[in-house]
C-alpha cells in the first residue's frame, strides 16, 4: 500500500525536477524519522505532539515533495519552513501529526475573502495537508500552486484553499490606548513585558507633574476673587493694561488636562497589563509643562506671596468636599493596586505595593482631623450677615471712582463705600486710585506728553477734559460691560473724573464712607495742607461725622480736633491694646492678613474688622461663618443676594459623614482585593504576542529554551520582517496553539 501510493502520487506530479524529488525522498525515508523523534518538545506541547513517535504514513510524506521541489526557496528556508509545519500541530489532535480524519478538504478562505472579513491568511507558507486516506482515495496531491488531480497531467489544477492562521478580535480601545500614549497602533508593537526602569521613571515624573499641575490649577481657579488685583499688579510691573488672568487660567487648565490624560492612559496600561512606553513627543510636552509650571509658581511666590494664603483660606471651604472626592479616587484606584498585587509573584514586591497603598489610604482616612472650617458649626452660633461696602463704588457696574459708580452702589443699598482721595494742583479734592491717569482716563490722547505725571500735578480744569469711562468699556476689567443696558453703556462712556464733593452729595444720607488718601509729591503746592482742605470739604457736605471712617495715619490728632465724630480706622494689624491706646475703633485689612482666631479676639476687644476685597460668594460665606462684621467688595450686587452661607454643617453631622465614607471605602477596598485575588491569583497567561515581542526585545537576556523561539530568532537574523512568516498553521487554521489555550475565549490576550 505505501509503495503503490507513493508511485501514484509521484506519477501525477508534472514539472518537478527529478533530482530534487529523489533528494527529498531520500531525506524523508531515512533521515526525517530520526530527526522527528530527536527534536526536543516543549512541555506545553507534549500531548499535542504525542503522535510524533508513531510511524509516519507514506502518503503524507509524499505530499511534501511538491513543497521541496517546486518552491523556489533556499535550502535553509525549506528546512525552516518544514520544521515550522511539523512543530505546529493542533492541541488535542489525536489523529496524527498532520490533522484529523477527512480534514484535508475542509473549506478555508481565499485571500480576497479573508481581506473582506479582516482575517489574516498566510498565502505562501501554510499548505492544506492531505491525510493518507484523502490522498489514497482521490489520487490527488497538493502542489505548489494548487491541488493536482491524479492522471490530469497538471492541467486541472485548482486554487489552494488557504486557512486563516489566526483570528484577531477587534481591539480598537486597546489600539487607541497604546497608540495615543506611545504611538503603538499595531498589534505587533504592543507588549505584555514588564515596564522598563526608564519608563517607570517617566511614570514617576508624570505622577509628580500631575499633582503639581493640580495644585497650580486649583490655585488659579480659587484666586478668581483677585483677578482684577492680579491684572493691576502686572500693569504696574509692565506699564500697560491687559487681562492676564484668563490666558493664564486657560493655559493652566490645558496643561493640567494634558497631564491628566497621560496619567489616565498610563493607569489604563497598568490595568490591562500593557508595557508602558511614553512617546518622545509626550515626553517633550511633559517636561515643557513641568518646567513652565515650576517657573510660574516660583515667580508668583516671589512677586506676590500673599496670594498663596488664598489657597489655605479656600481649603476651609473646599477641604471637606475635596476629602470625599480624594477618598473616591483612592478607592477606585484599589482595582489597579489589587490587580497588580494579584499578578505579582514576588512576596517582597507585594508587600511594598500593599504597604504603600495602605499608608496612603490610612493617611487619607485621618485627613479630617486636620480640617478646620468655620462653617462646621451649629446654625444657632452663626453671626449676623457682614455689612457690604462698595469698593470705589460699584466697579463691576460702572467705571471705578466715578459718579456713576457711587450711584450704582447706593442703588444696591450697600452699607457704605470706599474711596481714594487726591488733591489737584489747584487744591480741588477728587477721586483717583492710581498715581497716574493712564489706566482710567484718556490722558495719553489729550495730554500725551504728561501721561506719566502724577495725577495731583494736573489742574482741575485739565482733569475735567479727560474721559474716565471709555477704558471701562474697552478693557472690561470684570467682564461685565457686555451686560450693561443701552442707557448704562452710554452713561459709562461719558463719565469724567469725579470730585469728592459730588460723591459726598450722592452718599451723604444713609451710607458710610471709608476714606483713603494718596501721598502728594513734595513739589505739590498743597503738600502740607491737603488734610485740612479735605476735612473742610467733608464737613461742608453735611454728611454725618459718625458715618466717616478715617483711614490715614497722618495728622490723626488734627482730625480728632476738627472732626471728633469720625471713626478712627487703621490699616495696620497690631495687638488690641496698642490699637485702643491710639484710639482706633476699626481695622481695615486684607482678608489674607488676618485669621479667624484674630477676628474673634478683635471682636471681643470691641474692635470692628473690615476685610477687603471680597468678591466671591464662597469667600463671603467663610468670612460670614468666621464672624467678620463687614467686607469691602467689587461685587456688592452679587453678595447682597447671598441670604445664607453656601454651606453650614453641624460638627456631629460632619463626623457622621466622615466615618461613614471611610467605612464604605474600607469595605469596598477589601472586597476589591478579595475579588481580584480570586480572579487573577491562579491565572498564568501565555500570550503569543508577548513571546514574540519579548524575544525580539530581550534576546540577550532571555534564556531561549523553546524551539519556537529559536526559529523566531532564525527568521529575525535572516532579515525576515513580515510577522506573517513567523506564524504556525494548525488543523483548525489558528496559529500559535502550541502555547495558546484551546478555548477560543482565551486564545488572544
Amino acid at each position: 500500500m505505501p509503495n503503490s501510493l507513493g508511485s501514484s502520487c509521484t506519477a501525477d506530479v508534472q514539472g518537478i525536477d527529478w533530482k530534487m524529488s529523489l533528494a527529498g525522498f531520500v531525506f524523508l525515508f531515512f533521515f526525517f524519522p530520526s530527526l522527528a523523534v530527536s527534536i526536543p518538545v516543549p512541555a506545553v506541547g507534549v500531548e499535542a505532539l504525542g503522535s510524533l513517535s508513531e510511524e509516519p504514513s507514506w502518503g503524507c510524506w509524499c505530499s511534501f515533495l511538491p513543497l521541496l521541489a517546486g518552491a523556489r526557496f533556499s535550502a535553509g528556508d525549506v528546512w525552516d519552513r518544514l520544521l515550522l509545519q511539523l512543530l505546529a500541530p493542533s492541541v488535542g489532535n489525536s489523529s496524527g501529526l498532520f490533522g484529523k480524519e477527512n480534514q484535508g478538504r475542509e473549506e478555508g478562505l481565499s485571500e480576497e475573502e479573508a481581506a473582506g472579513q479582516g482575517v489574516h491568511v498566510q498565502p505562501q507558507l501554510c499548505f492544506h495537508l492531505i491525510s493518507q486516506q484523502k490522498c489514497a482515495g482521490n489520487g490527488a496531491l497538493p502542489g505548489a500552486d494548487g491541488l493536482v488531480a491524479a492522471g490530469s497531467g497538471g492541467a486541472g489544477r485548482s486554487m489552494v484553499k488557504h486557512q486563516p492562521l489566526q483570528y484577531y478580535e477587534p481591539q480598537l480601545c486597546l489600539s487607541c490606548l497604546t497608540g495615543i500614549y506611545g504611538c503603538r497602533w499595531k498589534r505587533y508593537q504592543r507588549s505584555h513585558d514588564d515596564t522598563t526602569k526608564w519608563e517607570r521613571l517617566w511614570f514617576l515624573i508624570l505622577t509628580s507633574s500631575f499633582f503639581l499641575t493640580l495644585v497650580w490649577f486649583y490655585f488659579w481657579w480659587e484666586v478668581h476673587n483677585d483677578y482684577n488685583e492680579i491684572n493691576w499688579f502686572l500693569y504696574n510691573r509692565m506699564g500697560y493694561w491687559s487681562d492676564w488672568s484668563i490666558p493664564i487660567l486657560v493655559t493652566t487648565a490645558a496643561g493640567f488636562t494634558y497631564i491628566t490624560m497621560l496619567l489616565i492612559l498610563a493607569l489604563c496600561h497598568i490595568a490591562v497589563g500593557q508595557q508602558m512606553n511614553l512617546h518622545w513627543l509626550h515626553k517633550i510636552g511633559l517636561v515643557t509643562t513641568l518646567i513652565t509650571t515650576v517657573v510660574t509658581m516660583s515667580s508668583i511666590a516671589q512677586l506676590w506671596d500673599d496670594e498663596w494664603e488664598m489657597v489655605f483660606i479656600s481649603l476651609q471651604a473646599t477641604a471637606p468636599f475635596l476629602h470625599i472626592g480624594a477618598l473616591a479616587a483612592v478607592t477606585a484606584l484599589s482595582w489597579l493596586v489589587a490587580g497588580q498585587f494579584a499578578r505579582t509573584e514576588k512576596a517582597t514586591s507585594q508587600m511594598l505595593l500593599f504597604t504603600a497603598y495602605l499608608a496612603a489610604v490610612v493617611a487619607l482616612y485621618l485627613v479630617p482631623l486636620a480640617i478646620s472650617s468655620p462653617c462646621i458649626m451649629e446654625k444657632k452660633a452663626l453671626a449676623p450677615k457682614p455689612a457690604i461696602l462698595g469698593h470705589r463704588g460699584a466697579p463691576m457696574l460702572a467705571p471705578e471712582n466715578t459718579l456713576m459708580s457711587f450711584q450704582k452702589a447706593v442703588e444696591q443699598k450697600v452699607h457704605g463705600v470706599q474711596a481714594d482721595v487726591v488733591l489737584s494742583y489747584d487744591g480741588v479734592p477728587f477721586l483717583m486710585h492710581d498715581k497716574t491717569l493712564r489706566r482710567t482716563t484718556n490722558v495719553e490722547e489729550v495730554f500725551p506728553e504728561r501721561a506719566y505725571e502724577h495725577c495731583s500735578m494736573f489742574n482741575w480744569t485739565d482733569l475735567e477734559k479727560l474721559n474716565a469711562g471709555e477704558w471701562f468699556l474697552q478693557n472690561d476689567p470684570f467682564w461685565t460691560a457686555g451686560s450693561l443696558s443701552r442707557a448704562d453703556y452710554l452713561e459709562a462712556a461719558n463719565q469724567s473724573v469725579c470730585k469728592l464733593e459730588d460723591m459726598l452729595e450722592v452718599i451723604k444720607d444713609n451710607t458710610s464712607l471709608i476714606l483713603n488718601f494718596q501721598d502728594l509729591p513734595a513739589a505739590h503746592p498743597y503738600y502740607s495742607t491737603y488734610i485740612n482742605i479735605t476735612l473742610e470739604t467733608i464737613l461742608a457736605s453735611g454728611i454725618r461725622q459718625q458715618a466717616v471712617m478715617w483711614l490715614p495715619d497722618t495728622e490723626r490728632q488734627l482730625v480728632r480736633q476738627v472732626a471728633p465724630g469720625f471713626q478712627q480706622a487703621s490699616g495696620l494689624k497690631l495687638d488690641a491694646e496698642r490699637l485702643r491706646e491710639k484710639g482706633i475703633v476699626k481695622l481695615n485689612l486684607r482678608y489674607t492678613k488676618v485669621t479667624n482666631e484674630e477676628v474673634r479676639d478683635y471682636t471681643m476687644a470691641n474692635l470692628s474688622v473690615n476685610l477687603y476685597t471680597v468678591n466671591e460668594p464662597w469667600l463671603f460665606s467663610i468670612l460670614w461663618c468666621a464672624g467678620v462684621p463687614s467686607v469691602t467688595s467689587d461685587s456688592s450686587h452679587l453678595l447682597r443676594k447671598v441670604p445664607f452661607p453656601i454651606w453650614l454643617m453641624p460638627p456631629d453631622e460632619y463626623h457622621l459623614i466622615w466615618i461613614t465614607s471611610d467605612l464604605i471605602s474600607f469595605l469596598v477596598i477589601v472586597g476589591v482585593f478579595i475579588f481580584q485575588k480570586w480572579r487573577l491569583g491562579s491565572i498564568r497567561t501565555y500570550n503569543p504576542e508577548q513571546i514574540m515581542l519579548s524575544a525580539a526585545v530581550r534576546r540577550s537576556s532571555q534564556d531561549v529554551k523553546i524551539m519556537k523561539e529559536k526559529l523566531i530568532f532564525s527568521e529575525i537574523n535572516n532579515g525576515v520582517e513580515s510577522t506573517d512568516e513567523l506564524s504556525f498553521c494548525s488543523e483548525n487554521g489558528f496559529a500559535n496553539e502550541l502555547v495558546t489555550p484551546t478555548d477560543t475565549k482565551l486564545r488572544i490576550n
